[in-house]
């Protein structure tokens, strides 16, 4: 019994090992806009302005209007019960106390071949963007029920048809283990089936 007890507290004694992360950043630099969208929603590439940082931004408007429109732009994998990820992004809109506005959000994505597939919401940062220019807006999701992955939302909530708002700077920070993807992603050969891949060639 003895021989129990002491390996219990020599257990208890263990410092526990801190899980390693990793932070990826994107800018909508390039020509690729977003993952998927849901809803009415219309994603392309401003180079003029309004740009936080670099030279472009994604803007994101909804026509018609109707529902609340989603920009998937950020898709982690790998993912296992207690883990967390954690994304931010900045959101200009020029319409404080009123719409349109920005938020950041997120639902669960367990098949690693299509980003379009929603297992379920993830909830997220009950903010909006403030409507005075860039707001920055956060949120740490917990990985929970066997999920595998999620996908990180930009969403817009508009007054009116071609109401618009715009990202940048998003960042996420996920576990060592994990896959962070962003828009210009391309799936490469060892994630397909071997049916894939011979269809490939």
């Amino acid at each position: 019994m003895r021989t129990v007890f002491f390996l219990a507290a020599l257990l208890l004694a263990l410092p526990l090992v801190a899980q390693a992360f990793q932070t990826e950043t994107y800018g909508w630099e390039e020509t690729a806009t977003v993952l998927g969208i849901y809803g009415n929603g219309i994603a392309t590439i401003e180079d003029t302005s309004p740009v936080y940082n670099g030279t472009q931004s994604l803007k994101f408007e909804e026509s018609p209007l109707g529902g609340t429109p989603q920009a998937f732009v950020g898709w982690i994998q790998d993912l296992n019960d207690g883990d967390t990820v954690a994304a931010s992004f900045w959101v200009y809109d020029d319409t404080p106390g009123t719409n349109p506005s920005g938020r950041i959000w997120g639902h669960w994505n367990d098949d690693p071949s299509d980003p379009t597939v929603y297992d379920g919401s993830a909830g997220g940062n009950a903010d909006y963007s403030a409507g005075t220019g860039w707001s920055f807006l956060e949120w740490e999701w917990t990985v929970v029920d066997g999920h595998t992955g999620l996908i990180i939302e930009g969403r817009i909530y508009a007054a009116a048809e071609y109401d618009a708002v715009w990202f940048d700077d998003l960042s996420i920070t996920a576990p060592d283990a994990a896959t962070i993807l962003f828009p210009d992603y391309v799936v490469s050969l060892e994630r397909q089936s071997w049916g894939a891949i011979k269809a490939t060639f």
